[in-house]
């Protein structure tokens, strides 16, 4: 039952590599509520639940790194 949660101040780098163009409405939304603006631009967000399921629903527009 343990989960490998991240800690709270934990940050990671996301990177968006593909573009938004022909994807759904549903995920340009969480693009562009997760910060992104336009292809190759780099982000910082907390490790925090909200911000994983957010990268996961559009997992294979993206890179992710530990900063």
């Amino acid at each position: 039952m343990a989960k490998t949660a991240k800690k709270a101040n934990d940050t990671i780098k996301i990177k968006l590599v593909k573009s938004l163009i022909g994807c759904s409405e549903a995920q340009c939304r969480v693009a562009k509520a997760l910060g992104f603006t336009k292809k190759d631009q780099v982000v910082e967000h907390s490790a925090s639940p909200v911000i994983m399921g957010m990268v996961k629903k559009i997992s294979h527009l993206l890179e992710v790194s530990e900063a």
